[in-house]
């Protein structure tokens, strides 16, 4: 019984634990005993111990022990902006710029662009190739292996692929670069590990310095560095094809100005305002 139900056991009764495991509250007692314990009160108090120790056990695995379970919200945040502040100009301070460099001349003359990644990468990517696409570029995204390497099969010389992996370990982002590379085409990794397998078939690698905290996985704390690679590389572009940027962007934003809800202050209650009735002021 209490293998099966500790929680249950640490609020029983002596009674109730004997007559739910078929036996007499004098047998819990030697039970106890057996154990090296003074009695029930102490294996009650044992049992409540060691719940406690796993559920903290728990969340330290899945949340992690700098964020508990107790904290305030003010504490919570302040450990987030400190931890994604740091990943952001620890990959700043490591990126080598010359390499930067040589990636936005590639991608300013490129005839397409591909962008490989799965998972959350997937995701990290789609808003890139969104901004990419609204200055002018031929940018897809692709996290479907087998779409992605059909793509990266048609790319040739003067086309660029990128790939997003924190790991560089992910097998359906490596084996897209790898043919994207195979094709001709100008490849860039990034990731975290420059010694990981998509270091091999990466022209150039861009890396992140992230560390895995204690209550987010490696992945999860890579966003913010991976953005900040990549918001470095759209902007640089945006910068260097000024002229068709702005004429693109501007296109783009008039087609959906349509779409969006013009913003009319409301109107303030009093006596030139409609009433309740909808009739108007008297």
């Amino acid at each position: 019984m209490i293998l099966e139900d500790p929680a249950w056991a640490s609020r029983a009764t002596i009674v109730e634990l004997g007559e739910r495991s078929g036996t007499s509250p004098a047998t819990v007692t030697r039970f106890c005993r057996s154990l090296g314990l003074g009695g029930y009160t102490e294996l009650r108090v044992g049992i409540a111990t060691d719940i406690g120790r796993a559920d903290q056990a728990g969340w330290e695995v899945g949340i992690g022990a700098d964020v508990l379970p107790t904290d305030p919200l003010d504490r919570v945040l302040r450990t987030l902006l400190a931890v994604d502040l740091q990943a952001m100009h620890e990959t700043a301070a490591g990126l080598d710029v010359r390499t930067v460099e040589t990636v936005i001349e590639a991608l300013v003359g490129a005839r397409r662009i591909d962008l490989y990644g799965v998972g959350g990468s997937a995701a990290v990517l789609e808003d890139m190739q969104m901004r990419m696409h609204r200055i002018g570029l031929a940018c897809w995204t692709w996290s479907d292996v087998h779409n992605g390497l059909m793509s990266a099969a048609l790319l040739g010389p003067g086309d660029v692929a990128i790939a997003l992996s924190h790991s560089g370990r992910s097998t359906e982002t490596v084996d897209m670069l790898e043919q994207a590379r195979a094709s001709g085409a100008t490849t860039v990794a990034i990731t975290n590990f420059s010694t990981s397998p998509i270091a091999e078939f990466a022209d150039h690698l861009l890396g992140t310095s992230v560390r895995e905290t204690s209550y987010r996985s490696a992945e999860m704390s890579a966003r913010h560095s991976q953005f900040l690679v990549l918001d470095l590389l759209y902007l640089a572009v945006a910068q260097r094809t000024h002229e068709r940027a702005t004429q693109t962007w501007t296109r783009a934003a008039d087609a959906v100005a349509p779409h969006r809800t013009p913003h009319e202050p409301r109107a303030r209650r009093g006596a030139d305002a409609p009433d309740a009735s909808g009739g108007g002021a008297r």
